[in-house]
């Protein structure tokens, strides 16, 4: 799997990513959403150095200009519900895109810290020799991505696959570079320590979901 760390480099995103995790910030939903769509953009005009573009001639006012587009037939598919506002951010940049959404949750059905992975609602566009965008603000395991990634390949085959998220745990990128193929690219705006014995990362920023939409039950 090639793995591009977004981090490295100083730029506004790290900005961004503060203000997500600042708790005198992040309880004002309104904000912390739109911190995410943001993050989203920046993301994607990092992401869109790496796909395929094609020389095409441009007819202006005043006569003609040689530049290039994206020639990749884009899907951008999210993790419902946090998944939601990376998503407006990706697609502010990728307008032209196709779009898929799926559910996929923690499942504990014995009411104890052991979980398996639930995925329910698809609706998701054609996928076949498509450049696939997988995206979710978290990755903390890594299981509901394979899981999700599974579900779609029953669907079709991508051209390409990309996966972005915000926030990883070690732990969760070890997991998709074992369950994923090689030629994936995982795209991670900031690694984080680790898991902790909830497997909730660390230090984090809570749950995106909540902080994005409200509590649920």
């Amino acid at each position: 799997m090639q793995i591009h760390y977004l981090f490295e480099e100083n730029s506004i995103l790290n900005h961004f990513l503060g203000q997500i995790r600042n708790v005198n910030v992040q309880n004002d939903s309104m904000r912390f959403r739109r911190n995410i769509e943001r993050i989203g953009e920046v993301m994607a005009l990092e992401l869109s150095k790496d796909l395929h573009y094609m020389d095409v001639e441009i007819k202006t006012p005043l006569g003609i200009k040689k530049t290039t587009e994206i020639e990749d037939k884009l899907v951008l598919c999210s993790i419902l519900r946090a998944g939601l506002p990376l998503h407006l951010g990706f697609l502010n940049y990728f307008d032209n895109a196709e779009n898929g959404f799926v559910s996929a949750y923690r499942h504990h059905p014995n009411n104890d810290e052991f979980f398996d992975i639930l995925v329910e609602y698809q609706a998701v566009p054609n996928i076949n020799n498509k450049t696939l965008l997988l995206i979710d603000p978290m990755l903390a395991t890594g299981q509901s991505m394979v899981a999700v990634f599974n579900k779609l390949m029953e669907k079709g085959q991508p051209k390409e696959i990309h996966i972005a998220v915000i926030i990883a745990a070690p732990e969760g990128v070890a997991f998709l570079e074992e369950n994923l193929p090689d030629s994936c690219h995982l795209w991670v705006a900031t690694l984080d320590e680790k898991l902790n014995d909830k497997k909730y990362i660390v230090p984090g920023l809570g749950d995106a979901g909540d902080l994005a939409y409200g509590n649920k039950l």
